[in-house]
């Protein structure tokens, strides 16, 4: 634990310098879900054993022994790293409702509000965030 908060607290740090370059932070987990963040304004702080990540739009809460990398970005569409943005999608709320099926990412991208969803094609599933 010592070292992943060791490694974590050198990325920030790093992070941060080059960060000006980039518009998104993309969080990878063990199971394969991407989460992208915008960087406006933002900061991270780590809490026992979760990253606590805060921007204008919002924050968002990882655990750390879940998280396997992050990188900047300098597109939101690192979904496509995860799943097919041409093929059909079905999103849903964090909380497990089900919001819509949608033709791809581009459709449901301009259906959706503000907010962080999960969107699933097939077996590959993958938080967003949508400012």
């Amino acid at each position: 634990m010592k070292k992943s908060l060791l490694l974590l607290t050198a990325f920030l740090c790093a992070g941060m310098a080059q960060a000006v370059d980039y518009p998104y932070l993309v969080f990878f987990n063990t199971a394969g879900t991407a989460t992208v963040f915008s960087i406006t304004d933002w900061s991270a702080t780590v809490s026992g054993t979760s990253l606590q990540v805060t921007n204008k739009d919002g924050s968002l809460s990882l655990t750390l022994a879940d998280l396997e990398s992050m990188q900047f970005s300098d597109n939101a569409s690192a979904i496509e790293n995860v799943l097919d943005a041409d093929a059909p999608v079905s999103v849903f709320a964090l909380t497990g409702t089900a919001l819509g099926v949608f033709d791809n990412m581009k459709q449901a991208a301009e259906v959706l509000g503000a907010g962080s969803y999960v969107v699933s094609n097939g077996k590959n599933a993958q938080t967003i965030v949508v400012k």
